[in-house]
């Protein structure tokens, strides 16, 4: 079966980092900032994505403010170039016979000024084709932006009622 690129993923993928690494590294943090590409399961376009980041960072209880790249500029995402181009050399000439492989390689993957790849598996299976609640989108806390609202904007905590 093969990998399956959904804004739940995306969603788990931040809670797994959030919950791991950031709230420890970054204690008095009250928002994320996240650069995204234009396409896949985090576009811009997509509401589905927008209601499981609203899910989301309701649990998490922090602002998640969201940059998207432009359709076409997600070569100047630092990510493509600072991380990609290692996990190919590690990746090269080998044939991928399981997931663990494929971790396994990627958490080799060094560079002298620092680079260590930390990697999981989410072992959970997605759903595709999930459409978006009837009334999310007169319903969700998040702000689009003054400057480009369609590429930025900004998820916010509902308040619970107790």
């Amino acid at each position: 079966m093969a990998p399956v690129d959904t804004s739940e993923f995306a969603c788990d993928s931040i809670r797994y980092w959030w919950n791991t690494y950031g709230k420890g590294h970054y204690p008095l943090a009250d928002s994320i900032l996240l650069l995204c590409d234009g396409g896949g399961s985090n576009s811009s376009r997509y509401y589905i994505f927008k209601q499981d980041l609203q899910a989301l960072l309701n649990e998490l209880g922090i602002e998640i403010r969201i940059a998207h790249y432009p359709p076409y500029t997600s070569k100047y995402n630092p990510i493509e170039h600072r991380l990609f181009p290692h996990l190919s050399r590690v990746c090269q000439g080998i044939i991928f016979d399981s997931v663990q492989t494929v971790q396994e390689l990627m958490a080799t993957a060094k560079t002298r000024t620092g680079l260590n790849v930390l990697t999981t598996i989410l072992g959970k299976t997605y759903q595709t084709g999930r459409k978006v609640a009837e009334d999310f989108k007169s319903n969700m806390k998040i702000v689009f932006d003054e400057f480009l609202p369609q590429w930025n904007y900004t998820a916010k905590p509902e308040l619970q009622v107790i």
